[in-house]
């Protein structure tokens, strides 16, 4: 099955050479590194591993918008037109540990959209304060609450997507641009019939560099359960394995 693991990034130059191998490590899968025009050098470190591993790693420089949404966007046009199999979506911050992607490849075949979720069996999370996994607990509440989608972990980023599940999301009418493309995504895969399962993974807080939340990506997140509640049709569907 071609499977190939997208990795949006910007100012990762550090994360990338030990991240890299270790996905390719995981199983015959290929990467797509998404850079966004990251000012500490990321695209050359990136277009380094390329080379290195030419059969199996490819780049993508943004020069447009930047943004995690746009940044996502553009990947999987390139992945879908690539004709990937499954489309796995990742942090490159070293959060998100390589180990789970033979299980969430593994229940893509039972399941259209495979989250790695944080908190199907209680909490796990390494390295955050208190605060910070009271603030997440709160908006997954948040997201569950407004648009109805029946998901333990509605704001992770670790996900792996069957060809056509993604192939249904309108990519030319999604408006998020931060961290709330991950709840407009669910939404939307939710809305066209998707089949979503959680496997449950370890959350581990960044190591290097700084994290992209700002004032802007979480006003933005606020508002987008509202958002996709207005434009809510069909039947929410859910599963777990």
């Amino acid at each position: 099955m071609n499977v190939t693991v997208v990795l949006p990034t910007y100012n990762e130059r550090d994360n990338l050479p030990g991240l890299v191998p270790d996905i390719l490590g995981r199983g015959d899968y290929r990467v797509l590194i998404v850079d966004d025009a990251s000012p500490d050098g990321t695209g050359a470190v990136a277009d380094a591993l390329a080379r290195e591993h030419p059969e199996r790693v490819d780049v993508l420089h943004r020069r447009g918008r930047r943004g995690l949404g746009r940044s996502y966007v553009d990947a999987f046009r390139r992945v879908l037109a690539s004709g990937a199999d499954l489309v796995c979506q990742m942090d490159a911050d070293l959060s998100h540990d390589p180990a789970y992607l033979p299980a969430l490849v593994a229940a893509a075949r039972r399941f259209d959209v495979v989250i790695g979720s944080r908190y199907l069996h209680g909490v796990s999370v390494v390295n955050w304060p208190l605060h910070r996994i009271a603030l997440s607990a709160a908006a997954n509440r948040y997201v569950r609450a407004i648009t109805g989608a029946r998901v333990a972990d509605c704001t992770s980023g670790f996900r792996c997507w069957r060809r056509d599940a993604l192939g249904r999301i309108p990519l030319d009418r999604l408006v998020s641009n931060g961290y709330a493309f991950l709840i407009e995504t669910l939404h939307e895969a939710l809305r066209h019939g998707a089949r979503v399962g959680e496997v449950p993974i370890v959350f581990v807080e960044r190591r290097h560099g700084h994290s992209k939340v700002s004032l802007d990506v979480l006003a933005e997140s606020l508002i987008m359960p509202w958002r996709v509640r207005l434009r809510a049709r069909g039947r929410l569907r859910t599963g777990r394995p």
